[in-house]
Protein backbone atom coordinates (compact mmCIF):
# COMPACT_ATOMS: atom_id res chain seq x y z
CA UNK A 1 0.00 0.00 0.00
CA UNK A 2 1.08 3.21 -1.01
CA UNK A 3 1.24 6.48 0.89
CA UNK A 4 -1.85 8.16 -1.01
CA UNK A 5 -3.83 4.97 0.14
CA UNK A 6 -2.08 5.10 3.80
CA UNK A 7 -3.51 8.86 4.49
CA UNK A 8 -6.81 9.12 3.45
CA UNK A 9 -9.84 9.81 5.22
CA UNK A 10 -9.78 11.55 8.15
CA UNK A 11 -6.28 12.16 10.22
CA UNK A 12 -6.30 13.90 13.47
CA UNK A 13 -3.42 16.01 14.67
CA UNK A 14 -3.33 15.63 18.45
CA UNK A 15 -2.92 17.37 21.08
CA UNK A 16 -0.11 17.33 23.65
CA UNK A 17 -1.46 16.82 27.12
CA UNK A 18 0.02 18.42 30.71
CA UNK A 19 -0.04 17.42 33.96
CA UNK A 20 -0.55 20.45 36.64
CA UNK A 21 2.91 20.61 37.00
CA UNK A 22 3.89 21.06 33.39
CA UNK A 23 4.77 17.33 32.46
CA UNK A 24 3.15 15.92 29.57
CA UNK A 25 0.11 13.49 31.11
CA UNK A 26 0.85 10.09 29.03
CA UNK A 27 -2.14 8.59 31.33
CA UNK A 28 -4.17 11.60 28.93
CA UNK A 29 -2.34 11.36 25.99
CA UNK A 30 -3.37 6.82 25.81
CA UNK A 31 -6.86 7.77 26.40
CA UNK A 32 -7.24 10.10 23.87
CA UNK A 33 -5.43 8.18 21.11
CA UNK A 34 -7.77 5.15 21.99
CA UNK A 35 -10.88 7.77 22.15
CA UNK A 36 -9.83 8.66 18.38
CA UNK A 37 -9.25 5.29 17.23
CA UNK A 38 -12.35 3.97 18.46
CA UNK A 39 -13.93 7.15 17.07
CA UNK A 40 -12.66 5.74 13.33
CA UNK A 41 -10.02 8.20 12.28
CA UNK A 42 -7.47 7.00 9.64
CA UNK A 43 -4.04 8.16 10.63
CA UNK A 44 -2.96 10.24 13.63
CA UNK A 45 -0.47 13.05 13.39
CA UNK A 46 1.71 13.27 16.88
CA UNK A 47 4.25 16.67 17.15
CA UNK A 48 2.49 18.50 14.44
CA UNK A 49 1.36 22.23 15.18
CA UNK A 50 -1.46 21.43 17.94
CA UNK A 51 1.14 18.87 19.46
CA UNK A 52 2.86 21.73 21.41
CA UNK A 53 5.74 21.41 19.94
CA UNK A 54 7.57 24.79 20.69
CA UNK A 55 7.73 23.92 24.59
CA UNK A 56 8.73 20.47 24.82
CA UNK A 57 12.27 19.26 24.96
CA UNK A 58 14.16 16.79 22.58
CA UNK A 59 13.44 14.11 24.86
CA UNK A 60 10.17 14.91 25.72
CA UNK A 61 9.27 14.57 22.15
CA UNK A 62 11.16 11.38 21.61
CA UNK A 63 9.44 9.80 25.03
CA UNK A 64 5.85 11.18 22.91
CA UNK A 65 7.16 9.75 19.57
CA UNK A 66 7.95 6.42 21.33
CA UNK A 67 4.97 6.54 23.49
CA UNK A 68 2.26 7.03 20.69
CA UNK A 69 4.21 4.05 18.60
CA UNK A 70 3.54 1.86 21.20
CA UNK A 71 0.28 2.63 22.22
CA UNK A 72 -0.90 2.90 18.64
CA UNK A 73 1.05 -0.50 17.77
CA UNK A 74 -0.22 -0.37 14.08
CA UNK A 75 -3.94 0.26 14.60
CA UNK A 76 -3.26 3.28 12.36
CA UNK A 77 -0.51 4.85 10.39
CA UNK A 78 1.40 8.12 12.29
CA UNK A 79 2.99 10.91 10.80
CA UNK A 80 5.34 12.92 13.38
CA UNK A 81 5.55 16.42 13.14
CA UNK A 82 8.66 18.30 12.81
CA UNK A 83 9.31 22.19 13.22
CA UNK A 84 11.24 24.99 14.39
CA UNK A 85 13.12 28.03 14.13
CA UNK A 86 16.61 26.15 14.70
CA UNK A 87 17.18 24.01 11.27
CA UNK A 88 20.51 22.51 12.38
CA UNK A 89 18.61 21.72 15.99
CA UNK A 90 15.97 19.80 14.22
CA UNK A 91 18.50 18.36 12.63
CA UNK A 92 20.27 16.96 14.95
CA UNK A 93 16.66 15.91 16.90
CA UNK A 94 15.16 14.01 14.00
CA UNK A 95 17.99 11.79 14.08
CA UNK A 96 17.57 10.51 17.27
CA UNK A 97 13.72 10.03 16.43
CA UNK A 98 12.35 5.93 15.26
CA UNK A 99 11.14 7.57 11.97
CA UNK A 100 11.04 4.08 10.47
CA UNK A 101 7.97 3.73 12.56
CA UNK A 102 6.21 6.74 10.93
CA UNK A 103 4.17 6.83 7.53
CA UNK A 104 5.03 10.34 6.90
CA UNK A 105 7.03 13.32 8.43
CA UNK A 106 5.56 16.61 8.66
CA UNK A 107 8.01 19.18 8.09
CA UNK A 108 7.15 22.90 9.09
CA UNK A 109 9.38 25.65 7.80
CA UNK A 110 10.95 27.57 9.98
CA UNK A 111 8.69 30.91 11.17
CA UNK A 112 9.36 34.23 11.82
CA UNK A 113 13.27 33.97 10.95
CA UNK A 114 15.41 33.54 8.16
CA UNK A 115 16.27 29.54 8.00
CA UNK A 116 19.93 28.80 9.06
Amino acid sequence: MNIREQLKGTGVAIVTPFNENETVDFDALEKLIDNIISNGVEYIVTLGTTGETPTLDKQEKLDIINFTFDKINGRVPVVVGIGGNNTKELINEVQSYPLDKAIAVLSACPYYSKPS
